[in-house]
């Protein structure tokens, strides 16, 4: 494992970082580092809001599938006849 070493921290970070990981109940050092995980691992998103996302830039679909299906359906028996 790494080590990280933060110099030059004004000192009312360093008071909050450690109201921070006392509200926590955790020791300082391991609220740093559940600070730093939070911010740079990446999140994973869901399926769920994944598709959520992606529904959301599709613009609405005027057409209905089962329309678009009936009219080639009926083109095709209008077109055998006779």
């Amino acid at each position: 494992m790494g080590q990280l070493i933060v110099r030059n921290l004004d000192t009312s970070i360093v008071r909050a970082l450690k109201q921070r990981a006392a509200r926590a109940g955790r020791a300082a050092e391991a609220e740093h580092r559940a600070i730093l995980e939070q911010v740079l691992r990446p999140e994973t998103e869901s399926f769920a809001d994944a598709a959520a996302r992606l529904r959301a830039r599709t613009p609405p679909q005027s057409s209905n599938s089962a329309d678009i299906i009936r009219r080639d359906r009926d083109r095709d028996h209008i077109g055998n006849e006779g």
